[in-house]
């Protein structure tokens, strides 16, 4: 299975100025490519087992949405 890439994104802050720190951008990309890996996994996993590949991306997105920001404020 072909690997791909999380397409690239021009970060900007709350205020929407540019995020240019080349370290930032790194540990972003970083990130978002584990989390499509591990929600790759766990896809393959759920359609193996047996269950409906539609339910378990309907669940990937409500995780998602329930996502908590701990810094807001």
């Amino acid at each position: 299975m072909s690997r791909r890439p999380v397409p690239d994104a021009v970060w900007r802050s709350p205020s929407g100025e540019v995020v240019s720190c080349v370290e930032k951008l790194k540990v972003l990309k970083e990130n978002l490519e584990e989390i499509h890996q591990l929600c790759q996994d766990a896809l393959e996993d759920a359609v193996l087992m047996g269950c409906d590949e539609q339910q378990f991306r309907r669940v990937l997105t409500e995780l998602m949405q329930k996502i908590e920001n701990p810094y807001k404020g």
